[in-house]
């Protein structure tokens, strides 16, 4: 099975030249950077310890930055290696202000890039985020006798399902994690038929909170936004915007004052967004900090990485998107902490026992058509009071303790490493 595995990722590196052109084309390479995938690195590798975290994009990347803040200070590291595969997850980390932090994309995964790449980087420890497992990389990284971690470890019922199929190369490529840190139940039992042999169920751990400031809204945005009756359509996909649209035309007969937030999950779609909602006839309005705004303004669309938090701490009821289409969700947690009321759709798989939490809490509600959406957001924009007041601290408890534990079992291995 790595013969074939290593065969098609030789395909894919064979077509790697036109897969780039169309990515560059719909904007979601950096023209400056998509040489990094060929192990061509634009950063520099400095002496002593050397921490690698790899994420797949963005919820992966924000789930560590808790983590990252904290070994951030270890005087020990003096160099925090960040790599993803997307150009969004890039951006997110370029707003990280660390000195020991420097991010590179993912080289593609055929045997002799991954052998480049550790051998210029020689990472003491590395760390696989949520549910990457790339074999040639994690073969070469067992043979450098390299301790190796999955870290909020998840695996969905869908991808079991198809790592069962090959059940025995599963066993080979999972046993070559030293440890695997388990972010639900569910996870841990699949992990452990998967092969993989040092398993321990910490918790999710982007229930952790970043102590990072939150992004400060401009004077006039703020004002603008105090004169209207807000919701925030946050993390939303291909037609979810459409969808909200179609909402915000019905619901604003009744709230003649209504403006919708959309934050969409990838920003490289806001031209195409924002041409479809004023096909609706629907006044839209990009996130210029210094543009002037229309009082009859209906859509303002948030074009840039990095400002969800502060649209959050102003506007309390959010649809978290991903939840209408089949994608599995988005993560609510960071709407919840801020006292948000959340609405989504039926596909919450990604998230199904942290919207449990949520449902528990009364914060998230399951709306499965239009006319439910409809029904709910009129209610929630007609309340007074908002009621996961007390949300924000209990997730912050949780988190914390999550936290510890997942840097108490790291800090062991980052400690015995060269």
């Amino acid at each position: 099975m790595l013969i074939f595995y290593r065969l098609l990722i030789g395909l894919i590196l064979v077509l790697s030249p036109i897969i780039l052109i169309i990515r560059l084309i719909k904007k979601k390479e950096d023209f400056n950077r998509f040489k990094e995938k060929f192990c061509f690195f634009s950063e520099k590798k400095i002496k002593g310890k050397l921490i690698w975290f790899h994420g797949a994009s963005v919820g992966e990347l924000q789930s560590i930055v808790p983590l990252v803040e904290k070994l951030n200070q270890n005087k020990k590291i003096k160099q925090i290696l960040i790599t993803s595969n997307t150009l969004s997850s890039s951006k997110i980390i370029s707003n990280l202000k660390y000195k020991k932090v420097i991010h590179q994309f993912f080289p593609i995964d055929v045997n002799f890039l991954s052998n480049i790449f550790l051998n210029y980087w020689k990472p003491s420890v590395a760390f696989f985020i949520d549910s990457e497992v790339w074999p040639n990389m994690l073969i070469n990284l067992k043979k450098n006798k390299t301790p190796t971690i999955l870290i909020n470890g998840r695996i969905t019922n869908k991808s079991f399902k198809n790592w069962s199929i090959f059940l025995s190369f599963a066993k080979k490529i999972f046993s070559k994690f030293d440890l695997c840190l388990s972010s639900n139940n569910e996870s841990q039992n699949y992990l452990r038929i998967l092969g993989a042999k040092n398993i321990k169920y910490i918790g999710n751990l982007k229930y952790s909170q970043s102590e990072q400031k939150i992004y400060e809204i401009k004077k006039n945005i703020r004002k603008f936004l105090k004169s209207k009756k807000v919701w925030c359509a946050s993390s939303t996909h291909f037609d979810e915007e459409n969808f909200c649209g179609l909402i915000h035309k019905k619901l604003k007969k009744k709230h003649q004052d209504l403006l919708t937030i959309i934050i969409p999950r990838h920003i490289n779609r806001v031209s195409s967004i924002k041409r479809e909602l004023e096909n609706l006839d629907l006044i839209t309005h990009l996130d210029e900090p210094y543009s002037k705004i229309d009082k009859n303004t209906d859509i303002y669309i948030v074009n840039s990485y990095g400002k969800t938090k502060s649209f959050y701490n102003t506007c309390k009821n959010v649809f978290l998107g991903g939840s209408l289409i089949k994608r599995g969700g988005q993560n609510p947690l960071e709407a919840a902490r801020f006292g948000c009321n959340i609405l989504h759709g039926k596909n919450i798989s990604n998230f199904r026992e942290i919207y449990k939490f949520l449902d528990k809490n009364k914060i998230s509600h399951m709306v499965k058509n239009r006319v439910e959406f409809e029904k709910k957001l009129d209610f929630l924009l007609s309340k007074k009071q908002n009621s996961s007041k007390n949300i924000s601290y209990r997730i912050s408890k949780i988190g914390k303790k999550i936290l510890i534990k997942t840097q108490k079992e790291i800090n062991f291995f980052i400690g015995n490493a060269t």
